[in-house]
């Protein structure tokens, strides 16, 4: 990649930031269509991020990504939001339009795709999702933008459960997507859900490494054949929840490509090109 006078500058604003795989995608991806941008990392802490962003504006960088714990603050700072974004109530990509920015969710939309490249559709289908934290949400609101029928909603009683509350009400009242909440401890609605559902997606921590042991399910005996089962962890690559499900005849697949194409929907709104997944996927995905 070679930095010319007009390269424009896209980066990751967020703390930490230094183990993102996002730099070594973008701008291989950037290379490989021969396109005048860059991509860096920035470590910004949430009372900085007004200040980075004022920074980034004057130096005219066409885009950002968001990490934690700067998705909240950014909201704040777009004079625009696209709708997922404005339902999520946080943004993970944001365009700049000499000054004007608009921010953008594209956690949900990454893992739609990823439903799609591991060969499914569930539009107009019902879905169990465990969880209401960040990633939990943005699934959450794009799976009913996108047309799902009904969402299960399971969360714990705790500091997230009047978050989860909010997230319900507002995917009833501003899609046709049937929303509905659950105790996570609830297994009598569990297994009634599981039974109407076409996948089930674990949007939460539990299983991540070094607890690869954890699983919110003690055992497969709510699975079935039928049911997609998935997770938003990618290490491990599979999770003790994709074993049980795979043990009952599940398929199953793991957060890796959703990490891929949320990267891909921001390289396209920044550029107006689609990133070249496919060579992306050889090179950093395999």
């Amino acid at each position: 990649m070679t930095i010319t006078g007009h390269t424009r500058l896209t980066g990751l604003l967020g703390s930490p930031v230094s183990h993102s795989i996002s730099p070594l995608m973008h701008n291989e991806a950037f290379r490989l269509l021969g396109l005048d941008y860059a991509y860096l990392c920035f470590d910004i802490k949430a009372d900085s991020v007004k200040r980075a962003v004022d920074a980034l504006c004057t130096l005219n960088a066409r885009g950002w990504n968001c990490t934690m714990p700067d998705k909240q603050p950014m909201f704040d700072l777009c004079g625009h939001l696209s709708p997922a974004a404005r339902m999520i109530g946080a943004v993970n990509t944001v365009v700049n339009d000499q000054g004007v920015l608009t921010g953008h969710n594209t956690d949900g939309v990454g893992y739609m795709m990823a439903v799609k490249e591991a060969g499914f559709t569930i539009t107009g289908k019902n879905m169990t999702l465990l969880g209401a934290g960040g990633a939990a949400t943005a699934i959450a609101v794009q799976a009913a933008l996108d047309g799902v029928k009904e969402l299960y909603l399971f969360n714990r009683r705790g500091r997230s459960w009047e978050h989860a509350v909010k997230l319900t009400d507002t995917i009833n009242a501003h899609t046709s997507c049937k929303a509905s909440l659950f105790e996570l401890e609830d297994t009598t609605a569990m297994a009634s859900c599981l039974r109407q559902s076409a996948i089930l997606t674990n949007g939460t921590s539990v299983g991540m490494a070094p607890k690869e042991s954890a699983c919110i399910f003690k055992d497969s005996s709510l699975f079935y054949p039928e049911l997609i089962v998935s997770d938003v962890i990618y290490n491990p690559r599979k999770t003790r929840l994709m074993e049980l499900a795979e043990a009952a005849g599940c398929p199953t697949f793991n957060g890796l490509y959703m990490l891929l194409f949320q990267g891909a929907e921001a390289f396209r709104l920044w550029t107006d090109h689609d990133m070249p997944v496919e060579r992306i996927k050889e090179l950093y995905f395999s």
